[in-house]
């Protein structure tokens, strides 16, 4: 008998989300009765605000939600998303330049699609968000990771984008606020940047996820507000997830050129077609509706976030730059390696996080998961008590 044919190559080069993972992981020794504290997740502990969930239940109630939509998204949420592009992006653009995808996660994946051809050079500064190595594989690329360490607050600059540039180079990663760091460019930075990606011709993929959860009077300057020239050339990516708490109603969405919309509208007719009808409706009410409740989770994540900057600080050996926007601390956990801790020496952070999850019971994500070893990404948005009882787990580990 004929052996069965393999499995797709280029699905088996491709890693679990390392993030997944780990919060799995922290979940399955809280079900065992492990008394776990997980910094791994990037979700809100927020429930989704009532008047989006209303809108939702009154959206149930009509048989148009119940048939097959346009697969680029209902018409009035995509003039809603066009009009919070101009607002927050300082962009304008037609809806017909929207796209609606199954959260944030589809339209990073399409955006790839769209704009990479085989054997074209992805420069991805790095620490950087799991997916998108992953996502650029998937597209043929070849990502091309440009590191900033945290004497850099892990922002790369046009110097170092420059050396690695290469011929082949067709596309930029830009992400401020940044996952896994939290941090956000300067409107000086992120228009150097900017304008090296026109001159040269490059596409720009700009995550915009984090960019109303920013602290300490810094804005999140959208690239192509800061370089309108460059908007031919940009496509952005943003969702609901984040800034609402409506990480499981999988809403995000894309924005840029026609001609690149119209492919990736293309892409998405056959992918998955339209986004959940329901979902869309709660997504339009949390875009148009009161912002209060926002407001009041961001500033929560404020107070955990200098919380645990400060308390993080105390442990020798833990250097932690301060994070503007998102809601993640990124410390160089580096003066803790080559050491041994109850007996256990920890070399890599990849390491170290296990030794941390099983003599602490606390979960944080290694910096393998997101460019070199040496650091760990801890999520604040988790209740202020837990999140402060983690980190005293964490000072008498390492005391």
């Amino acid at each position: 008998m004929t052996e069965r044919a393999p499995l797709s190559r280029k699905l088996s080069a491709i890693a679990e989300s390392a993030t997944l993972k780990v919060d799995a992981k922290a979940k399955a020794l809280q079900a065992a009765g492990r008394p776990v504290i997980s910094y791994a997740a990037g979700e809100p502990d927020f429930s989704t605000p009532q008047f989006i969930v209303e809108a939702a239940q009154h959206a149930l109630a009509d048989p148009a939600n119940y048939r097959y939509t346009p697969a680029a998204g209902l018409p009035v949420l995509r003039e809603a998303i066009a009009a919070k592009t101009l607002r927050d992006s300082g962009l304008e653009v037609q809806p017909s330049q929207v796209i609606v995808t199954n959260g944030g996660k589809q339209s990073v994946y399409q955006a790839f699609q769209t704009v990479v051809n085989p054997g074209d050079e992805v420069l991805l500064p790095a620490p950087y968000w799991t997916t998108y190595p992953e996502a650029i594989a998937l597209a043929d690329g070849i990502p091309v990771e440009v590191f900033a360490g945290a004497d850099q607050e892990y922002k790369v600059t046009v110097e170092q984008l420059e050396a690695a540039r290469t011929e082949r180079t067709t596309v930029l990663v830009f992400v401020s606020p940044s996952n896994p760091t939290g941090s956000v460019y300067t409107p000086e930075e992120t228009a150097a940047i900017g304008q090296w990606a026109l001159e040269h011709g490059i596409w720009v993929i700009s995550d915009e996820i984090y960019q109303n959860l920013v602290y300490e009077g810094a804005r999140a300057v959208s690239i192509v507000e800061a370089v309108p020239e460059l908007a031919g050339q940009t496509i952005l990516v943003n969702g609901v997830a984040k800034t609402y708490a409506m990480t499981g109603w999988r809403v995000g969405w894309m924005v840029g050129p026609a001609d690149a919309m119209k492919l990736a509208g293309n892409l998405q007719s056959h992918l998955s077609s339209n986004v959940n009808n329901v979902a869309q409706r709660a997504a339009l009410a949390a875009l148009t509706g009161p912002q209060t409740e926002a407001e009041e989770m961001r500033l929560a994540f404020d107070r955990r976030r200098r919380l645990i900057v400060e308390e993080l600080a105390k442990i020798p050996g833990v250097e932690v730059p301060n994070p503007l926007g998102a809601f993640y601390v990124y410390p160089d956990v580096t003066g803790l390696l080559g050491r041994s801790w109850g007996g256990v020496e920890a070399n890599t952070s990849l390491e170290l996080a296990d030794l941390i999850l099983e003599q602490a019971e606390v979960a944080v994500v290694p910096g393998e998961a997101f460019g070199p070893s040496g650091y760990l990404r801890l999520s604040y948005a988790l209740g202020d008590e837990q999140l402060l009882e983690g980190i005293q787990r964490l000072q008498r580990l390492f005391s």
